[in-house]
């Protein structure tokens, strides 16, 4: 199991020439064995990103939704208010982005990488991580 960080969700969705090699070998092995995890959180930044105009989706949100969770080896991980907690509570010295303190409290619950390019979580040493 790997878990998307929300970019990667939609990149693996609608442009993913934008993903690593290793990006794409972690999602295709994961995938048959439904072992794309997606945040909620993930769900939340997309539907706030939309609204407010700062990303345009093919589809009105819950539209794209509906579809975009059926895509093949994903499974939508609801909000858990341990993983809300343990994201206040992240080892070391981590950014403040609420959305990404709980992807990164989600991928050290189930022990597994955290699928993203962004370098504020790839260089948090707390964390294992693919891009």
């Amino acid at each position: 199991m790997i878990l998307l960080d929300t970019h990667v969700w939609l990149w693996l969705l609608h442009e993913p020439s934008q993903l690593s090699s290793p990006a794409r070998v972690a999602i295709d092995t994961e995938e048959p064995q439904n072992g794309l995890l997606v945040s909620a959180i993930s769900v939340w930044e997309i539907a706030v990103k939309s609204s407010m105009g700062k990303l345009t989706l093919p589809l009105p949100i819950y539209e794209w939704y509906q579809l975009a969770k059926t895509h093949s080896g994903i499974e939508i991980e609801p909000l858990s208010a341990l993983d809300a907690i343990a994201s206040t509570q992240l080892p070391g010295n981590f950014h403040k982005d609420p959305a990404d303190r709980i992807l990164v409290a989600i991928a050290r619950r189930y022990g597994v990488c955290l699928v993203t390019c962004d370098t504020k979580i790839l260089n948090y040493a707390h964390v294992q991580t693919i891009w």
